[in-house]
C-alpha cells in the first residue's frame, strides 16, 4: 500500500520527474511534495511538526544531496521526530554501491529499506 503523502529529497529534476510519474501510474489520488536537499525537507517538518495533514507518510531520501546529505537528515530527523504528530517512513533511494554506507543508512530506526536507483515499477 502506498501512503497518503509522499515527500520526496533529491537533488535530480530527473529523479523527482520519475518517482512522481511511477507514483501516479499505481496511485494517482496521492499527493507528492518535493524537495532538493535535506535541509529544505527538514525546514519543512519542522514548520508542520503539529499538523499531521500536512507531514508525510513515506519520505524517499536520496543520500547525495547538497546543503544536507541524506545521513546528516536521519540525524536531524531522528531528533526532530517526538515532536512530529506522526512516524514517517524512511525510504533510503541511491545509487551508492559503498556497502557500509546502505548499512550505514539502513541501521537507523526510521529507515524502511534501501532502493537502489534507477527506482523501477514493481
Amino acid at each position: 500500500m502506498i501512503p497518503g503523502m509522499i515527500c520526496i529529497v533529491d537533488d535530480d529534476p530527473l529523479v523527482h520527474f520519475a518517482v512522481k510519474k511511477l507514483i501516479r501510474s499505481v496511485a494517482p489520488e496521492k499527493e507528492i511534495i518535493s524537495f532538493s536537499d535535506g535541509a529544505e525537507a527538514c525546514a519543512y517538518l519542522r514548520n508542520n511538526a503539529g499538523n499531521d495533514a500536512l507531514l508525510p507518510d513515506a519520505i524517499l531520501l536520496d543520500l547525495h544531496t547538497p546543503y544536507m546529505p541524506g545521513m546528516m537528515f536521519l540525524e536531524l530527523y531522528a531528533e526532530m521526530q517526538p515532536a512530529l504528530m506522526k512516524d514517517i517512513c524512511i525510504y533510503v533511494i541511491s545509487s551508492t554501491l559503498d556497502r557500509e554506507e546502505i548499512a550505514a543508512a539502513t541501521a537507523q530506526p526510521h529507515v524502511k529499506t534501501f532502493i537502489s536507483k534507477p527506482v523501477r515499477k514493481p
